[in-house]
């Protein structure tokens, strides 16, 4: 089991990462309000940014409400998010 170190609020983010499975996606104002900051988008997105256990933490699940990716933070940034995203089986 992983020691998370941060605030409390980015915990709380992190800890719902871990709850998304494998081949779904959620939008940044879907983790917004899961973690009952709906006005908090930015937040979120910072929060997941700073995530320093990627993929293990799964941040590359989390994308823009428009549909695009968004950013990833992990190594290899969004070549490495949209990898992991077809290894799941999520489709583009």
């Amino acid at each position: 089991m992983i020691k998370l170190k941060g605030t409390h609020f980015q915990i709380k983010v992190w800890k719902y990462l871990k709850k998304i499975p494998r081949g779904k996606v959620k939008t940044y104002l879907e983790v917004a309000k899961a973690v009952r900051k709906p006005k908090s988008v930015r937040a979120v997105a910072n929060a997941i940014a700073r995530n320093p256990y990627p993929p293990v933490i799964p941040c590359h699940r989390v994308i823009r409400t428009d549909g695009r990716l968004g950013g990833y933070s992990g190594r290899g940034g969004i070549k490495t998010k949209r990898k992991l995203l077809k290894k799941e089986g999520f489709s583009f």
